[in-house]
């Protein structure tokens, strides 16, 4: 089977179909022999706590609405012993060597297509009763352990093949044993498409119904770059697919020469080049790739699992101490919680609404929170330079507001005895009021970063999510163009650096225009440091302002691509996106 979807992480990848649907609640994998004892051991331990819940729910029923209305749980007790379910299960488990979950829900689907046979409508109906069974036995699988921890002993490499797939839970995986990543949306600029590139991995998005259509256990063919992939591929396929694996290695390689250089014009100019992460244990990969630095460490990662309550003010100090330390002598730039309802309460499953309670709203909307993250952040600048940044902040109150939050952070440090040393404050410019009105905000910044995968999404009305309308997130459009442009303009006459954090600075075609337009920091996935170096020593300032200035006068971003296009093509470098 052939499926074809947006490649969003480059490199070719090969391994077994670890198969995870509903945000991280379904689990599908093969299992090694050995395991098929211990996955009947959990089905069992499944059957027993679900049992024990049944049994509480028909006796809390029938105090409440009399006995006559228990019976119905009678029938899922009666369920749990039935041989067509949980014992049917069980020899799944052992025939197909399939792990729990995947087995029950196989069970489920050859017990619903009996029931659906039925003439009485009554025996039909009965269906939805065995599915909420099934349900309760799968959530105390789940209730087992760390969801991670059930494939640990399973032969790599693995495919991730996910319906939906949060940042954090990308981060909990063992990427040594990920051979590529495929998700049924997304897309270049969805962030686990970034963090993919980011730890190196194949990733392919926009597949609709992978998650149902690639059964757990095939052998996966993944192009991140083509946007390919292959489920069970024969033997003359595969030969194709390393022959790429082969030839995308020599591309890194000889790329990876360029970490150790500096990241200057051919005419000279020096440019800052940083790297975007998710986790302080990222810091050496980084400086590998030949970042100085960290422009933008996402905090969402640090709430996988334990959701804004459980990210107490230690946990966080530790982990902002290790980057800072870790990274130095570089400077390493925090972006304060900028996440959803959901992953507030530590849930992994992505949803709510992105114009919602979200970034610097709803950090300031959670006093006890913030100040605690600020509190971590202030003691953690104590060991090296740190920049603060406030995500998704859209008017000049909201920055006001978030400074006095700081000053309150600081002063309750200081009368505990801690040092809370000056920290540099600013404004991550996503939001196009944010742009508009940077001349307005500067005065209260220290510094701008310019995040351009949410600016080109609102300001071009396209949900960078939809493939369905991924044609029209055109980062080159000229509305993008002089954005960018606005916000350089309104730094300099303030005096305050403006670098840009999002995936635009990535792309070599991109980054030449932002050169143009003035721009001297960048922050990127590690991975794509050596391509930036590479183009920079090849690129002259003066050639890419006149490219910049003809882009501000274009009507199309056709047209400006065009016109990059002939300002890089005596560089022959390879498109990332």
């Amino acid at each position: 089977m052939r499926l074809t979807g947006v490649g969003v992480s480059p490199g070719v990848g090969v391994g077994k179909a670890l198969v995870l649907k509903h945000g991280a609640q379904d689990l599908r994998f093969r299992i090694p022999a050995a395991r098929v004892p211990r996955e009947i051991d959990r089905l069992q331990e499944a059957r027993t706590r679900s049992r024990r819940q049944i049994e509480q729910i028909k006796a809390r029923i029938a105090q409440s609405a009399g006995a006559d209305h228990a019976y119905l749980f009678d029938a899922q007790l009666l369920m749990l012993d039935d041989a067509m379910l949980v014992g049917r299960a069980a020899a799944i488990i052992r025939s197909q060597r399939l792990n729990a979950s995947s087995a029950l829900e196989k069970a489920l689907e050859e017990i619903s297509a009996v029931f659906d046979k039925a003439e009485d409508a009554y025996l039909r109906e009965r269906k939805g009763d065995v599915a909420d069974v099934v349900g309760r036995l799968r959530m105390n699988l789940r209730a087992a352990g760390d969801p991670a921890d059930l494939f640990a002993d399973l032969e790599g490499p693995l495919v991730l093949i996910a319906d939906e797939l949060s940042p954090s839970t990308v981060a909990q995986l063992d990427w040594q044993r990920l051979a590529g990543l495929v998700t049924n949306g997304g897309s270049w600029t969805h962030h686990a498409a970034i963090l993919a590139r980011s730890i190196h991995v194949p990733a392919v998005a926009a597949l609709h119904d992978a998650s149902s259509a690639i059964p757990p256990g095939a052998l996966v063919a993944v192009d991140g770059s083509t946007g390919e992939v292959l489920v069970d591929p024969d033997a003359e396929m595969l030969q194709q697919f390393r022959g790429r694996q082969q030839r995308r290695a020599a591309y890194e390689l000889a790329l990876h020469e360029y970490s150790a250089l500096a990241p200057v014009t051919a005419d000279g100019v020096a440019i800052l080049l940083e790297a975007n992460l998710e986790s302080p244990d990222d810091t050496e990969r980084a400086k590998e790739q030949g970042a100085v630095g960290i422009g933008l460490f996402r905090t969402e990662s640090l709430l996988a699992g334990v959701g804004m309550a459980g990210a107490t003010e230690e946990m966080q100090y530790a982990a902002y101490r290790q980057l800072v330390v870790s990274m130095a002598p570089g400077r390493v730039t925090v972006r304060t919680f900028d996440v959803g309802e959901p992953q507030r309460r530590g849930d992994e499953t992505p949803g709510g609404s992105a114009l919602g309670l979200r970034g610097i709203r709803l950090s300031l909307g959670l006093e006890e929170v913030f100040q605690t993250q600020l509190r971590a952040l202030l003691r953690a600048a104590a060991h090296g330079p740190l920049r603060i940044m406030f995500p998704f902040v859209s008017s000049v109150e909201e920055l006001q507001a978030a400074r006095r939050a700081v000053a309150l952070a600081a002063a309750t440090l200081r009368a505990r005895g801690d040092a809370a040393p000056a920290v540099p404050v600013g404004v991550m410019i996503e939001v196009p009021s944010a742009a508009l009105a940077a001349d307005l905000l500067a005065p209260d910044a220290d510094f701008f970063s310019i995040g351009t995968n949410d600016l080109i999404q609102y300001c071009l009305a396209v949900d960078r999510t939809d493939d369905r309308v991924s044609q029209l997130y055109q980062p080159l459009h000229p509305a993008i163009v002089r954005l960018v442009r606005m916000v350089v303009r309104a730094g300099r006459h303030r005096g305050i650096p403006v670098s840009v954090c999002g995936e635009m600075a990535a792309d070599p075609l991109q980054l030449a225009l932002l050169i143009g337009l003035g721009l001297r920091e960048f922050s990127m996935a590690p991975t794509s440091v050596p391509l930036a170096k590479r183009v920079l020593r090849d690129l002259r300032t003066a050639d890419a302002a006149r490219t910049a200035s003809a882009a501000l006068r274009a009507r199309t971003a056709a047209a400006v691509e065009s016109g990059l296009l002939r300002l890089l093509a005596p560089l022959e470098v390879k498109r990332t996106s």
